[in-house]
C-alpha cells in the first residue's frame, strides 16, 4: 500500500472509541490522533492521574470533542467487571475498543490479583474479559471494530497449554513472547468468532514494529545507569518514533478498506519499522486449533463467555 499517515485518518465524528493504556507511548498516539479526527475518547488507564495528564494533553490539541478518563487495572478481572459496568450504565454504543495496553517485566515471576502470570494475566486475559464484557456495546456500534495489539516477538513465542503461567520453568522475555503470541490468537480466533455469530464488529490485529515506546528498552531503564545506556543505543539504532509505531494500530482501526481478520505492521526489514502495510501472523498464532484452545481455556480462566460455537 501506498505510504499511510495520520493525515490520512477518516472524518471520525461521531464515534466512541476506548483505548486501553492510552496514557502514555502508543496508545497516547492513537488516542490523540483520533480525537483531532472527531472521535470522543475514553482513556481506560490504571493510574488516573497519570491518565488526567494525558487527557489534558489531547484536550489541548483536540478542544471539541469528549475526553474522559476511567481506571481499569487489566490485572485485576474485578477491576474489568466493573469497567464494564460502568461502560453499561454510561455509553449507549461504543464504536472501536483497541487494547492496546501491556507490560513486560524483567527479573522474577509476578502474578495478577487473581493469581495468573502477569504478562498472560494482564495483557492477554485482561483484554480478552474486557472484549467480551463490552461485546453487546459494540455491536450496536457504527460499523464497529476491535483492535489487539500484537508484537514481532509473538513470531518467535510457542503457548505451552500445560504450562501457560510459567510456573515450572520461568522466563521473563519468553513469558512476553507468548502473552503477546496470546493477543494474536486472540485477534484471529474472535475475528472467526464473529464472522460465524454474523456479528457487525470485525476485529483486527497491528503491530508497531520496534517504537520508541516500546516496552523492552523501557524496562531496561529500571535497571540503572547501566540499563538506561543500554535502552538509549537501542534506540538510536533500532527504533522509530512512537508516532510511526501508532500508525498500524490507527490503520487497523479506522482505514475504510480494512476487513477482518487483516493485520498490519511496518513495512522494513524486519517489520521493525517503516510505512504501513498488511503482515502476516505465525503459523501458531494462525493455527484454528491453537485459537479453540486458547478460547476454551480464557473463558474458563475469566468466567466470561462470549461467542461460544
Amino acid at each position: 500500500m501506498t505510504s499511510w499517515t495520520a493525515s490520512d485518518i477518516p472524518d471520525q465524528t461521531g464515534r466512541t472509541a476506548i483505548i486501553t493504556g492510552a496514557n502514555s507511548g502508543l496508545g497516547l498516539v492513537t488516542a490523540t490522533e483520533l480525537a483531532r479526527h472527531g472521535a470522543d475518547v475514553i482513556l481506560a488507564v490504571r493510574n488516573t492521574t497519570a491518565g488526567e495528564e494525558a487527557a489534558a494533553t489531547i484536550r489541548a490539541q483536540a478542544p471539541d470533542v469528549g475526553v474522559s478518563i476511567r481506571q481499569l487495572d487489566l490485572a485485576s478481572l474485578d477491576s474489568v467487571r466493573a469497567f464494564a459496568e460502568r461502560a453499561s450504565d454510561e455509553l449507549e454504543r461504543v464504536d472501536l475498543l483497541i487494547n492496546n495496553a501491556g507490560l513486560v517485566i524483567l527479573g522474577d515471576r509476578q502474578t495478577t490479583t487473581d493469581g495468573f502470570e502477569l504478562h498472560f494475566g494482564t495483557n492477554h486475559l485482561g483484554h480478552f474479559a474486557l472484549t467480551g464484557r463490552l461485546l453487546p456495546l459494540l455491536e450496536r456500534g457504527q460499523s464497529p471494530r476491535v483492535v489487539s495489539l500484537s508484537s514481532i516477538s509473538h513470531k518467535d513465542a510457542h503457548l505451552n497449554f500445560d504450562d501457560l503461567m510459567f510456573e515450572n520453568t520461568w522466563d521473563a522475555s519468553k513469558a512476553y513472547g507468548a502473552s503477546k503470541l496470546a493477543n494474536t490468537v486472540f485477534g484471529i480466533e474472535l475475528d472467526r468468532r464473529l464472522r460465524a455469530a454474523g456479528s457487525p464488529v470485525i476485529s483486527t490485529l497491528a503491530h508497531p514494529g520496534v517504537s520508541r515506546s516500546n516496552l523492552t528498552p523501557r524496562a531496561w531503564e529500571s535497571r540503572g545507569v547501566v540499563g538506561k545506556i543500554i535502552a538509549s543505543a537501542y534506540a538510536a539504532l533500532n527504533t522509530q518514533p512512537t508516532e510511526q509505531g501508532a500508525l498500524p494500530q490507527l490503520y487497523a482501526a479506522t482505514a475504510k478498506d480494512v476487513r477482518g481478520g487483516q493485520f498490519f505492521g511496518p513495512a522494513g526489514k524486519n517489520e521493525q519499522r517503516g510505512d504501513v502495510t498488511e503482515v502476516h501472523a505465525s503459523a501458531e498464532a494462525r493455527d484454528p486449533a491453537v485459537g479453540k484452545k486458547l478460547w476454551e481455556v480464557s473463558e474458563q480462566l475469566t468466567h466470561v463467555d462470549y461467542l461460544d460455537e
